[in-house]
């Protein structure tokens, strides 16, 4: 199970490093197009905003917390003998799949909803906003599962990771 989490969040983790280049080209080419031809690639402001930088950011969640890199405060914790350093671990993983599943859930909803509105951003043009929603529940299902991988892997190390 692990490795099907692992090899599932960096396969997500790819395809946010994906859109992580299309966005340095076409922002690369909109600043090449005011500069050489004095025009501008329409639209791009909204695609960066809406697209490209909601989906780098939740689509790499469960990436990086597999590998252990999120913010941790641990200074206190780290004095604690093993067994009460596991215990936490274990409550905070547990609190964890809680927090990401109500995530995931609301997220999913407001998903659904917002493709059954066509939900489009304010714009000059037609601009459909409801794709980039469904990031948010991908990226909080790829952390939900790291999570779970991780409190797996601890119970049965008996350490806190």
């Amino acid at each position: 199970m692990h490795a099907l989490i692992r090899w599932t969040n960096r396969a997500v983790m790819a395809l946010a490093c994906a859109f992580m280049l299309l966005m340095m080209a076409h922002i690369t080419t909109d600043v090449a197009v005011r500069f050489f031809f004095d025009g501008r690639l329409i639209g791009t402001l909204e695609i960066v905003s809406y697209y490209y930088m909601v989906v780098i950011v939740f689509l790499s969640l469960g990436y990086v917390e597999l590998r252990g890199e999120h913010i941790r405060v641990d200074l206190f914790a780290k004095m604690l003998p093993q067994a009460v350093q596991l215990g936490l671990h274990v409550l905070a993983c547990a609190l964890g799949l809680i927090f990401f599943g109500m995530l995931f859930w609301q997220s999913a909803q407001d998903a659904i909803g917002a493709t059954r509105r066509a939900e489009e951003a304010m714009s000059n043009f037609t601009f459909y906003i409801w794709p980039a929603r469904w990031a948010l529940p991908l990226g909080f299902a790829g952390i939900w599962l790291a999570v779970l991988s991780n409190l797996l892997k601890s119970v049965a190390l008996r350490r806190a990771l």
